[in-house]
């Protein structure tokens, strides 16, 4: 395919894209649409720059060489608490157990030593800067932006934590929709591991690209937030002063909040904020393993429940005559032909497929493996990205099933987000446990919110295929 193709179907499923958030938009006159022109802008100049610019793809790679050497330094303690076991299974389970797991763990109190040492800050505050002076947002907005990117939608509100109760609904769906489109640092480098196993060109792939998807994502995010619940002169008018009392109504007009100034760590010391790292990438890691566990076992469970109803209404179609009694004629046999045996029948997996290939299609899946990825997208958004990372991990390693580079290319992308209805949840309690004022907000955004974060998810997968 030529770059032309790839450029129109990269511009068709991003104008796609903007045309839900436009139609979803609360207010469609207020929409800013020169912040929807830089945001877009930003996304095609960082991914041109990260993964055409060779300098600047190089820096990225020696990035991601140093989030693949931490699955070097976890293997170290791994093997030592585990000892051989670590490096003498090859299945998956043992992968995940001893090698995946603890991952998530060693990074958590590495976030946490780059934290209380203030580098992380610094990171942050870089990224913050650069999204305040070219979209125009608040200081806590753009905070926030750039704190999902590297710790994620639970740790992120915690870095602007004095300003939450302050925010309008605008900013508020900002931070939310900037968590569901991006990943914490420590389940992507866990997905360095899942993703690539134990080889180091695979692990290097995917690092660089899951690296450059959380980071393109972010003014993506912005745009969708913005334009699902544009700011007002109103809302900034109606913002509440620090001592709970509304603004003086002969006071100039408001304007936005234009600090960056972030929560400091109140950890008493460096060995403290490794052992308050260390005890929450555990309390993650169980979590990720048991959910993993739970909703593995409930796909099953959905797929063998709809293959077997299939069957029933199959052979009541029969005894009613309205259906060819010959097996290889039978509904869930007819679906295995047609996929390939890439699908058993009329199951949840081939349900979720159906409804989401033609949002594979969109956003540039070449047209031979629109289903598989839609499967993806679909588990991606049910039930969360994890379970979808896996599944995918399945279909590369699965040597019936031909994924073309550009299919996996635009998966590994548009999958890269907690952009899933667990992540409502999440966000409703974590946030609304520090800003108890805003939980009606947050209740009320949820599904907004997990709008945006899908469609920013879906416009980087459809920019990355550009780029292949």
């Amino acid at each position: 395919m030529t770059f032309a193709y790839d450029l129109f179907r990269c511009l068709l499923g991003l104008s796609a894209m903007i045309g839900v958030c436009y139609f979803f938009s609360s207010n469609r006159k207020a929409i800013n649409w020169r912040l929807v022109g830089i945001g877009m802008a930003m996304q095609f100049v960082l991914a041109l720059l990260i993964l055409k610019v060779k300098w600047v793809s190089m820096l990225f790679d020696y990035v991601a060489t140093g989030f693949r050497k931490t699955l070097e330094f976890t293997s170290a303690g791994s093997q030592f608490l585990f000892g051989s076991i670590v490096n003498d299974m090859d299945s998956f389970g043992y992968i995940f157990a001893f090698q995946v797991l603890p991952t998530i763990i060693f990074f958590s109190a590495l976030s946490a030593i780059l934290y209380y040492l203030g580098i992380l800050q610094k990171v942050v505050y870089g990224m913050a800067w650069m999204l305040s002076k070219a979209m125009g947002l608040s200081g806590p907005e753009s905070l926030a932006a750039a704190a999902n990117v590297f710790i994620g939608q639970t740790e992120a509100p915690l870095v602007i934590k004095p300003y939450l109760e302050q925010m309008t609904r605008s900013e508020l769906l900002c931070v939310m929709v900037g968590g569901m489109a991006t990943i914490a640092g420590s389940v992507f480098v866990s997905y360095i591991g899942f993703l690539g196993g134990n080889d180091p060109e695979s692990q290097q792939f995917f690092a660089k690209h899951l690296l450059t998807a959380s980071i393109i994502s972010a003014p993506a995010a912005i745009v969708c937030a913005k334009m699902l619940l544009p700011e007002t002169p109103e809302a900034l008018a109606a913002v509440v002063t620090k001592d709970g009392t509304p603004e003086d109504a002969t006071a100039p007009a408001p304007t936005k909040d234009k600090r960056l100034e972030m929560a400091a760590d109140d950890s008493n010391n460096l060995l403290d904020a490794i052992s308050r790292g260390t005890t929450d990438g555990l309390k993650l890691a169980v979590n990720v393993g048991a959910m993993l566990l739970v909703f593995t076992a409930l796909i099953y469970m959905l797929n063998v429940f709809f293959v077997g109803g299939t069957d029933i209404l199959n052979d009541l179609a029969i005894w009613a005559g309205l259906a060819d009694a010959d097996p290889a004629a039978s509904w869930n046999n007819t679906i295995r032909a047609a996929t390939g045996n890439r699908f058993e029948g009329f199951s949840f997996s081939y349900l979720l497929a159906l409804c989401f290939a033609p949002v594979a299609w969109i956003i540039g899946v070449p047209m031979q493996d629109i289903t598989l990825i839609g499967q993806l997208l679909g588990l991606k958004t049910v039930i969360n990205e994890f379970v979808a990372y896996d599944v995918f991990r399945v279909i590369q390693n699965d040597p019936t099933v031909t994924l073309s580079p550009k299919s996996t290319l635009i998966a590994a992308y548009a999958l890269c987000g907690f952009a899933n209805f667990a992540s409502i949840g999440i966000q409703v309690g974590g946030i609304g446990a520090i800003a108890p004022g805003q939980r009606k907000n947050l209740t009320d955004l949820g599904m907004i919110a997990l709008l945006g974060g899908t469609v920013a998810c879906l416009m980087t997968g459809a920019v990355a295929g550009m780029f292949y």
